[in-house]
């Protein structure tokens, strides 16, 4: 079954703001919440997602869903014996494409300004 639900307004600002609510909570540093989160990630690489799901996973962009290769993108994957595959032909609406498109940009540009200073 899949859920389907709005990623606009609301959503996005919670998702921005997360680390923020996770201190105000806590009166602690949000730095754990980080730490599970890359510990699923390394599991997940390692072990592997199980049949028919997917995680989202920033790697190394090799062009799918136009996104420029050569940086480092988050992408629907799925991971097996070590290896991470992109997982292909997931829709896009309009809302989530200029989204996608946005965070590409910044992206180059923050790949540009970091090759800049190494020269």
């Amino acid at each position: 079954m899949l859920l389907f639900f709005r990623l606009d307004g609301e959503f996005i600002t919670t998702v921005q703001q997360r680390g923020a609510a996770i201190i105000k909570a806590r009166k602690l540093s949000s730095a754990l919440s980080a730490a599970s989160s890359a510990c699923d990630h390394i599991r997940d690489w390692v072990l592997g997602t199980p049949k028919g799901t997917w995680v989202s996973m920033g790697v190394y962009s090799d062009g799918s869903y136009d996104v420029p290769p050569g940086i480092i993108f988050s992408y629907p994957v799925t991971c097996e014996n070590g290896n991470w595959s992109i997982v292909q032909g997931l829709p896009i609406n309009e809302f989530s494409r200029k989204k996608l498109d946005a965070t590409a940009n910044e992206l180059v540009e923050e790949k540009a300004l970091a090759y800049s200073c190494l020269n």
